[in-house]
């Protein structure tokens, strides 16, 4: 058994788990933590207990300090450079003419690598965009191509039923939705009354399917990512 917390590292992401190392931590509290390719910054979402390590689905890392003054100023430095650097991204986009929709962007908590995601109908030769930022930013580049509905999670919005996306309010991860479950239901086969602002079928389809109160979805649980290419 090992003393672990769970760490989310955005709103209604997965929970990460990670070694305390006899820290005292509460659940809410910024945390400096050891992720594969430095540090990050996260929220401890499940205080500490003790948990069987194989049962964490991979390997621990350790929670190294709790965030301090200058960590959460430098968190706060990389949204305002994430803004600029999503500008300066959409302007190079168009000056290559590249069918591509810039979706986010992440900057890694030390600066070494910033993340573009964006979503395209096919694949994209974004090489000469990857070198043009590489020498706009002096960091890593790596952009990663995303679905529609990692799209919604990261942008938001407000569903049919008038309340914020599940994605990017509670959903830890994608579930499948066919239209065998709106069948189930005997629900009017209306592509528009079914879609999300996704274009695929609801999410909340499969509460309705398991007898879930749709007004009372909201609870307790712990994204797709694809490949992409970097450049120093």
């Amino acid at each position: 058994m090992a003393r672990v917390c769970g760490i989310r590292f955005k709103k209604a992401c997965k929970i990460y788990w990670f070694l305390t190392e006899g820290l005292d931590l509460a659940a809410g509290d910024r945390v400096i933590v050891e992720v594969e390719k430095g540090i990050a910054m996260g929220t401890v979402a499940v205080e500490p207990c003790e948990k069987d390590e194989a049962a964490c689905q991979h390997p621990l890392k350790k929670v190294v300090r709790k965030a301090d003054q200058v960590d959460i100023e430098r968190a706060q430095f990389n949204s305002e450079w994430e803004k600029e650097a999503f500008h300066t991204c959409k302007e190079k986009i168009e000056k290559h003419a590249l069918p591509m929709k810039l979706v986010s962007v992440e900057c890694l908590f030390d600066s070494s690598k910033a993340i573009f995601y964006f979503t395209a109908d096919g694949r994209v030769d974004f090489r000469e965009l990857v070198k043009d930022l590489a020498q706009t930013f002096h960091t890593r580049i790596e952009m990663r191509q995303i679905g529609v509905r990692d799209e919604a999670k990261m942008i938001g919005g407000i569903g049919p039923c008038g309340r914020e996306l599940c994605c990017s309010s509670f959903l830890a991860d994608f579930a499948p939705v066919t239209i065998k479950i709106a069948k189930e239901q005997n629900m009017p086969l209306n592509p528009l009354k079914m879609s999300g602002l996704c274009g695929r079928l609801m999410c909340c389809l499969n509460y309705e399917l398991n007898g879930c109160n749709k007004n009372n979805c909201h609870h307790d649980n712990t994204s797709a990512e694809s490949g992409g290419m970097e450049a120093e």
